[in-house]
């Protein structure tokens, strides 16, 4: 009993045990969840933070870059603008001095107008005075009239209508005595106001044009690097140069003179396809029939691209626009044409200078007179191809492709062939002259200088009074002293003209032969 007892309250003890120990651990356990929970909000709100904090660090380094990045846009956009206001600055200076430009032009077209109604105003009174002196003339004369036919009916018996005949006779007579003398002051007035614009146009013209000249040749020189490239370009049995000639059209000399080639030929075109193919053969070192017929083509491409090139330049530095491309080419090809050894090309730009400049200052139609005197001598390049004088193929050319018949008769008429219809024609002879006339603009051989000094002084001398002749000026003045007894001063003047058409008939020269004819009359006494 006392034992049922005692495992009864043993077992009771270890249910009430069981119970302690149950809930003491779930205490402790509530504990540590707990705890863990807290730990682990703690965890939770570190992350939070270094999340937020590494979010906060990027924005403000985005923000950053943001900031850089629109700096370097701002600092684009502000480069574009000074760079487009730079531009455009420097457009406005460029209007700028068209526009000065323009007004000085208007002014000195001003100061040539009021200067022209300041002589009309002059005129006008000298002719109002001239009206008021005639009318009192006429009332002398009418009673003059009157005084000599009431005395001629006294004296001579004559009746009125032979005395009023009589008296128109002699008024006649008179009106035409001032008449002559009146035209012939008014002659040498304006010949003399005409020779003083004259050469003020020209002379303005002549100095706004710095062109230079250059004297070209028959012939081009090709460097070698060494004498053995002679023998290569020969070739085995001469077969190279004999395939260079052929495909060129030029002689090529090989002689003694050490490293060098010469390329001869009268056509500078073909001349100059030749030097640019040996050349590129040379430095290729590749010499042989084929390579030579290759080089030659490619050599033919390339000048007929700087043709085009040259003659498109040319036009744009002169102002010249609307041009065919057949007449381009033209021009691009005068760039090897010579004339006494003056380039035709920078001969017929210095023309169009000229003939623009004198064609501003007198009022007329500049673009006219550029386009005439870039194509005055457009013929030239043909005549090597076609039959006819470089005037009859300038004329032929520029009729075929369009020109304006002002532009072909200022072709036509620059060396006299046929009238002048328009004064842009006479512009560009006077330009052309200029422009072959300046010294060292033109060369020539000194035994066709000397035929042509010799013809001058010949032709000079044949006629009667002439008593000595000096060509000067490198033979661009011929000076003719006369005898005063056998040619008076009327004789001078027909003299010196008929000089100089039989020079134009005789002889060619470049540019014009001025002829001077000085008659001189001395008094000489002696005192003993």
């Amino acid at each position: 009993m006392s034992e049922s007892l005692l495992i009864a309250a043993l077992g009771t003890l270890t249910i009430v045990a069981a119970a302690a120990f149950f809930f003491v651990g779930r205490s402790t356990g509530a504990k540590a969840e707990i705890a863990r929970q807290a730990l682990a909000r703690a965890t939770a709100e570190e992350t939070a933070r270094r999340i937020v904090g590494d979010a906060e660090r990027e924005a403000e380094s985005a923000r950053k870059s943001a900031v850089i990045a629109g700096k370097e846009e701002v600092m684009k956009l502000r480069e574009s603008f000074e760079a487009d206001a730079r531009g455009r600055r420097v457009e406005i200076e460029a209007e700028e001095k068209r526009l000065q430009d323009k007004e000085s032009v208007l002014e000195r077209k001003l100061d040539l107008v009021e200067q022209r109604d300041r002589e009309i105003n002059r005129r006008t009174s000298e002719v109002m005075k001239r009206e008021k002196a005639t009318g009192e003339r006429e009332q002398e004369l009418e009673r003059l009239i009157g005084e000599q036919r009431h005395r001629l009916e006294q004296l001579a018996g004559m009746s009125a209508q032979d005395a009023k005949q009589e008296l128109v006779r002699r008024m006649e007579e008179e009106a035409q005595a001032d008449a002559a003398n009146r035209i012939r002051e008014i002659r040498e007035s304006a010949r003399r106001n005409a020779d003083r614009e004259a050469k003020k146009i020209v002379a303005l013209a002549i100095q706004r044009i710095a062109a230079e000249h250059t004297a070209e040749s028959t012939v081009s020189a090709v460097a070698l690097p060494n004498d053995e490239m002679k023998g290569r370009i020969i070739g085995r049995e001469g077969r190279n140069i004999r395939a260079f000639e052929l495909a060129t059209g030029v002689d090529v000399i090989i002689d003694d003179t050490p490293d060098t080639v010469v390329v001869s030929s009268f056509d500078p075109i073909r001349r100059e396809i030749a030097r640019l193919a040996l050349e590129k053969l040379v430095t290729d070192g590749r010499i042989h029939p084929g390579r030579i017929e290759e080089v030659v083509k490619k050599a033919q491409g390339e000048i007929a691209t700087k043709i085009v090139e040259l003659g498109e330049s040319s036009a744009y530095e002169v102002g010249v626009h609307g041009l065919h491309p057949e007449l381009i080419k033209l021009i691009g090809r005068m760039h090897w044409r010579t004339s006494y050894g003056q380039n035709i090309l920078q001969h017929s730009k210095e023309v169009a200078w000229l003939a623009g400049t004198m064609a501003a200052e007198l009022g007329l139609d500049v673009a006219m007179a550029k386009r005439g005197a870039l194509l005055h001598d457009v013929g030239k390049v043909l005549t090597h191809e076609h039959e006819g004088t470089h005037v009859q193929l300038g004329v032929e050319v520029a009729t075929k492709y369009g020109e304006h018949p002002l532009i072909v008769n200022a072709i036509a008429a620059h060396h006299d062939d046929v009238p002048h219809e328009s004064e842009v024609s006479v512009l560009v002879q006077a330009a052309d002259a200029i422009s072959g006339s300046r010294p060292g603009a033109r060369r020539e051989a000194f035994e066709t200088y000397v035929k042509r000094l010799e013809g001058l002084e010949r032709i000079a001398s044949s006629y009667r009074g002439v008593e000595k002749v000096y060509a000067i000026q490198a033979g661009r003045e011929i000076r003719v002293v006369v005898t005063p007894d056998d040619v008076d001063d009327t004789r001078s003047a027909a003299l010196s003209e008929e000089i100089a058409r039989r020079i134009e008939a005789e002889l060619q020269y470049p540019g014009q032969i001025k002829v001077v004819v000085i008659r001189e009359t001395r008094a000489v006494d002696f005192a003993r």
